[in-house]
């Protein structure tokens, strides 16, 4: 099966469709699938439910989508650096559903192993367990969570071989793995593709398996939040 496109545009052809769920992986803007973002803008494809750690920030990642309305809901842990996103939402444009950020990340990883649903002890007396079936397990309560399965997964890694095997840097590796699992499809974008067999089997983070299609790519990287300090005297 060939797996590498030569573009996010060639990558994403058949896929989008209205109404979608997306999974999208990356941490703030660590390790977010900025190629296939700004395609799935281009594409136009609308009334979108993303399911995200983050928004992205005004003007990158996934705050495209939220500037062009294309967005009708979103299911993250955090939203807080996004102006557009916060408007959207007190407006009512915007749906959101807040998941705790260990909460989300098992409903991504339950989907993609097959689990239909799990409890979880976080959330409970809080909003958070509103509506959501509570059983009790030795004496204490636990909240009903439905594991993730999206239509759609859109990842970036560091590192890949033709086959899809994947590899993350640091912080990039704690949501990509778990929403591209969840995916019926996947599409990761890398900044390096290698021949099968290059990479050392012990640090594959992701097996290709779960990846149906590739593209390598210029990365923006941008900093969300940058802190510096004035220079010392010498």
């Amino acid at each position: 099966m060939k797996k590498v496109y030569g573009s996010a545009t060639e990558a994403l052809d058949g896929l989008l469709f209205d109404g979608m769920l997306i999974a999208a992986g990356g941490f703030g803007l660590c390790g977010i699938p900025e190629l296939l973002i700004a395609a799935i803008r281009d594409a136009g494809t609308k009334d979108l439910t993303v399911a995200s750690n983050n928004a992205g920030v005004d003007g990158f990642g996934l705050g495209l989508l939220l500037e062009t309305k294309q967005v009708k809901k979103m299911i993250s842990s955090y939203v807080g650096e996004n102006a557009e996103f916060m408007r959207q939402y007190l407006s009512g444009e915007l749906e959101l559903e807040f998941n705790p950020q260990g909460t989300l990340a098992e409903r991504m990883r339950a989907g993609g192993a097959g689990i239909p649903g799990f409890y979880t002890k976080t959330g409970v007396g809080t909003v958070i367990a509103e509506g959501k079936e509570v059983k009790t397990f030795d004496g204490h309560d636990y909240i009903l969570e439905r594991g993730i399965v999206a239509d759609l997964s859109i990842v970036k890694a560091w590192k890949a071989d033709e086959t899809g095997n994947l590899m993350f840097r640091k912080t990039a590796r704690n949501f990509n793995p778990p929403a591209a699992s969840c995916g019926k499809v996947c599409v990761a974008e890398v900044e390096e593709i290698v021949p099968a067999g290059s990479l050392d089997p012990d640090k594959i983070h992701l097996p290709g398996i779960y990846v149906h299609r590739l593209i390598q790519g210029e990365h923006e990287k941008r900093i969300e939040q940058r802190t510096t300090r004035k220079r010392e005297n010498a």
